[in-house]
């Protein structure tokens, strides 16, 4: 098996005592498991509330979020109060769920995140911690698409109209001197936005050609035939770009802020677990996605093994990334230049590091 490349991109120092404290506290599978087979709370609530209402995706670009509700940090971390997840397939739902309080807290991508921002005035969200870079791929039919030169005239499904791939494949094609519209995807290139659940059969089927999609979907496509072109990796500076952020509720952040330092308290103790003890996270995370209501169904070797190997995980957010997938939008069309100041509040995260001998981070004067 290769070597898993998950690494913490958060400025580290080994913490090896806190490895041995979190299995001797009953971390992971050594837990008190509820009738559900989840973690059950346990102890004082925080603040008295009674659950922590969380959303975050089936994709392995979200496995913090997974492999910690799975082996229970973040239960944890709570003591009495629940941690209560939902799964969602699109950034959109996300916001809309976050906007109208059926979610305090969320694991989302880059571009939703902005748009939650700019169309709320920044009244709606702030952005807390990062949670991965990287794990984001385009992966070609090589019987139709042999280099980059043969991008014109061919189909590339991206997961939805303005998410975060959607944005990045956009960019890519006006780098290189392809019209699309940024809309209608119509153009030089044909932009399909399919769903990541459907792309495998579009793919299969001969109805695309190509597609920009994160991990798992990505292995998926290799696996049924398709080839990497390109590792979107090598289009950013050292090979890191936010690709999953953890964002709060303003009024939640306010009125709970405990609750919230104990969520990213498991979400820097997931992320350190994770690292230490990969070949258990990677099963872990096959577990979690095997899960009614999550994806129903276990990963086959041949894709969770790249799939989890492909994604860096992080707690920094990587802030001066944000603004260039930002600026990205704007130059594809599909947003008017956002004021990004104030979208970031990392107070808590830094206390969370600084607790953990971890160097803090830094929000690339997007704070407010």
């Amino acid at each position: 098996m290769p070597a898993v490349r998950l690494r913490l991109l958060a400025a580290v120092t080994a913490v090896p005592l806190l490895i041995g404290v979190l299995g001797a506290c009953g971390y992971g599978s050594q837990a008190k498991k509820d009738d559900q087979g989840r973690v059950a709370p346990k102890g004082a609530k925080i603040d008295g509330l009674e659950e922590v209402k969380v959303g975050y995706f089936a994709n392995t670009t979200h496995a913090t979020a997974l492999v910690g509700d799975k082996k229970g940090l973040f239960q944890k971390e709570l003591g009495g109060t629940r941690f209560s997840p939902s799964i969602f397939n699109a950034g959109p739902a996300e916001l809309e769920a976050l906007n109208s309080g059926a979610i305090d807290i969320g694991w989302i991508g880059p571009s939703p995140a902005i748009n939650g921002w700019t169309k709320s005035h920044g009244k709606s969200l702030k952005i807390v911690a990062g949670s991965a870079s990287g794990g984001v791929f385009l992966v070609v039919n090589p019987k139709k698409i042999k280099s980059l030169d043969d991008l014109k005239g061919k189909t590339i499904a991206t997961p939805q109209l303005g998410n975060t791939q959607d944005v990045a494949l956009l960019h890519y094609l006006r780098e290189r001197g392809y019209t699309v519209d940024a809309t209608t995807g119509k153009g030089d290139v044909t932009v399909q936005r399919t769903e990541n659940k459907v792309t495998p059969i579009a793919f299969k089927q001969g109805s695309i050609d190509a597609a920009w999609v994160p991990e798992p979907t990505a292995s998926k496509l290799v696996a049924d035939g398709g080839r990497v072109l390109l590792d979107e990796r090598k289009l950013w500076k050292d090979g890191e770009f936010v690709i999953t952020n953890v964002i709060v509720s303003q009024r939640f952040l306010k009125e709970h802020p405990k609750v919230v330092e104990a969520v990213l308290r498991g979400s820097v103790r997931t992320n350190a677990w994770i690292k230490t003890h990969p070949a258990e996270a990677k099963k872990a995370l096959n577990d979690k996605l095997a899960e009614p209501g999550v994806s129903g169904k276990r990963l086959p070797d041949a894709i969770i093994d790249p799939a989890f190997e492909n994604v860096d995980l992080t707690d920094d957010p990587l802030a001066a990334t944000l603004q260039q997938e930002a600026d990205h939008a704007v130059d594809a069309g599909l947003l008017k230049r956002p004021e990004l100041k104030g979208i970031y509040d990392l107070t808590l995260l830094n206390r969370v590091l600084k607790a953990e001998g971890k160097a803090p981070v830094d929000d690339a004067g997007l704070g407010g």
